[in-house]
């Protein structure tokens, strides 16, 4: 395995460090990072930006040390979030009558369940969706009224952090998350006394489950303590899956780097491809082979086989001298850079692809082009579950608010980065039910070790994200939400997603928790551009990975023809019937009826090295 950032002493890299982090201001700046050039009242003019940074680190230092006591949330925001729901709460009598009877009525049905030893009695609504209790050992005395009664008190407190008068919504949606963390930590599918499918385990087996539990806790805390120890908290299981050699192996060559990432080209594996090639950008924060895992569930593999040129951008894991790059060091040298270089050997326009906060960034950079008279560099845009409207980011907005963003800038501005595993750990708490609670009851109280499988080891292999344009990103975009407002500057002029004229194919997933469907399907407000929509089956990642073949899968597409009047999202999904199978035939398809015809598939000359790249094994 190679070292972490194994280029990082050469003379070029440093060369284009000082280039990227030199200062440079937006065109809204924040005043966390860009402050007044003299302190107001100072006396002395020189003394100012001193007196000024001082003041910082000393701000930053504190933020710093209570975010390390709180795993990077802040308390301030958590309070300010309980003190404004109580409040409203004490003036609103109404609702505390509401809450009062539904309190009353659901002991009542939890007392007449508990004594109901040997009688049947109907399921709670909505008992059996809920894959903790799914098991029918949970229909039995006294499990059911251990179940039911969760449930009801689960309902109660959706009730009591909803529809409360008043109450700020960031507010509302802070106190029902903290809410359903705490719920889901007592559910009785966490203990072995009032656990059912456990204690019949443990019979069956003669306890042989909780030694194995115990065994598995055991390899935990040992990987655990030797990744912390050796900088490499990841998922020793999961390190079996080697880029290159288990995942990431469609053939290819690194036929350009610079100190911010690699762009790797896939050799052809059809006789003529279609004319224009494909660019994809993945997002910074994750490694590029998500969409080139195993040869069955690779889109890369998937686009070369179908007669399509493939480019990809595998961007470097940065470190700490990475700390003032920032995002137009992204678009610049990265995602333009990366064109320009695809453009120089095919002289064609490119189909652009981008997945994630790559996506957004693929809006800004052709935005901008078409801002610069250059818009006929481009054939298509492909945006994959990636945002261009961050004012309903999902449960992520639980995260953003200013309180919330100083405590992560300062925890930032100490080490220089983000961190991945920080980053993983705010994902897992997203969906604590299903990524932590319900794994440790398989695998510590059942015995049952999840088998790794690509997309899991691809999910242990984290990447940072530098300090500047992490805070850029997080405030710009999804605080003030500045590009769909038309004030995020690239180049040092904004951009205006409606100056877009090229053809969009924008998807959208229906279980999305990063990038939810409907803040996706905003894009729709934004641009009056030929664009196709298409929202399919599955998550962030696995509505994405969704190859043909892969059982359960489905989606609805439509297109908006430029001038065509605004259809709601309720209105897509309700007008469009939707279609059994994978979504890629139909994006390749849209692919090849923006093409213009096909063109001899040339083969790879000797590149800097071949695919995966080197920046892909950057821990």
């Amino acid at each position: 395995m190679m070292a972490t950032l194994p280029l990082i002493a050469d003379d070029e890299t440093q060369h284009w460090l000082r280039h990227a982090t030199q200062p440079f201001m937006p065109s809204q700046p924040h005043r966390r990072h860009f402050g007044p050039e003299y302190v107001a009242g100072s006396s002395d003019g020189d003394r100012g930006p001193w007196l000024e940074q001082s003041r910082n680190e000393l701000d930053r230092a504190a933020h710093a040390a209570v975010a390390a006591l709180t795993g990077g949330l802040s308390p301030t925001s958590v309070a300010l979030a309980f003190m404004d729901w109580m409040l409203h709460m004490t003036v609103a009598p109404g609702k505390l009558v509401q809450l009062g009877t539904q309190a009353t009525l659901a002991s009542a049905d939890m007392l007449r369940n508990a004594l109901r030893a040997s009688v049947a009695h109907p399921e709670m609504e909505g008992a059996h969706e809920d894959p903790r209790f799914t098991d029918d050992a949970w229909a039995a005395w006294p499990f059911h009224a251990y179940r039911d009664g969760f449930l009801q008190v689960q309902q109660w407190w959706q009730s009591a952090t909803t529809g409360v008068s008043g109450v700020e919504r960031h507010h509302e949606q802070l106190v029902r998350f903290l809410a359903r963390q705490w719920l889901d930590a007592c559910s009785p599918s966490n203990f072995v006394a009032t656990n059912p499918v456990v204690q019949h385990a443990a019979w069956s087996s003669g306890g042989a489950n909780f030694v194995q539990g115990a065994l598995h806790w055991l390899d935990d805390l040992r990987e655990l303590v030797e990744g912390y120890a050796s900088g490499r908290p990841a998922a020793a299981r999961c390190a079996t899956w080697r880029p290159g050699r288990d995942v990431a192996i469609t053939p290819g060559k690194i036929v350009w780097r610079n100190a911010l990432c690699e762009l790797l080209q896939y050799a052809p594996a059809t006789a003529t491809v279609a004319r224009e090639p494909i660019l994809i950008v993945p997002s910074w924060i994750m490694k590029y082979y998500i969409l080139d895992l195993q040869p069955h569930d690779s889109l890369i593999r998937y686009l070369v086989d179908a007669g399509y040129t493939v480019y990809t951008i595998s961007w470097r894991n940065p470190g700490a001298a990475f700390r003032d790059v920032g995002l137009e060091a992204y678009l610049q040298e990265g995602l333009l850079a990366a064109l320009a270089q695809v453009r120089r050997r095919h002289d064609e326009r490119v189909h652009m692809v981008g997945y994630c906060l790559g996506g957004t960034l693929l809006a800004i950079a052709a935005a901008a082009l078409f801002r610069d008279g250059r818009g006929d560099e481009l054939k298509t845009l492909t945006l994959l579950a990636a945002q261009t409207d961050f004012t309903e980011p999902g449960e992520l907005e639980l995260f953003i608010d200013a309180s919330e963003l100083a405590a992560l800038d300062a925890s930032m501005w100490r080490q220089g980065y983000l961190d991945g595993s920080q980053m993983s750990a705010a994902f897992q708490l997203l969906n604590a039910r299903d990524l932590i609670w319900s794994r440790l009851m398989s695998e510590y109280l059942l015995g049952r070790r999840s088998k790794p499988n690509d997309l899991m080891a691809w999910n242990a292999d984290t990447t940072r994200l530098p300090y500047r344009m992490h805070s850029e990103y997080l405030t710009s975009l999804f605080l003030d939400n500045d590009l769909a407002e038309g004030r995020y500057g690239a180049g040092g002029r904004a951009v205006a997603l409606s100056d877009i004229e090229a053809p969009m194919f924008v998807v959208g997933t229906e279980r999305d928790h990063v990038s939810p469907w409907r803040s996706v399907y905003k894009l729709h407000l934004l641009t009056h551009n030929e664009l196709t929509f298409l929202l399919t089956a599955g998550g962030h990642n696995a509505g994405i990975v969704s190859e043909p073949g892969h059982a359960g899968r489905y989606y609805r597409c439509a297109l908006r023809s430029p001038g065509e009047p605004y259809r709601s999202c309720q209105e897509f999904v309700a007008g469009i019937e939707p279609v059994e199978g994978s979504w890629w035939p139909r994006w390749s398809a849209w692919l090849r009826g923006h093409s213009d015809g096909e063109v001899t598939a040339r083969n790879l000359v000797d590149g800097l090295g071949d695919a995966p790249g080197t920046y892909v094994f950057e821990r």
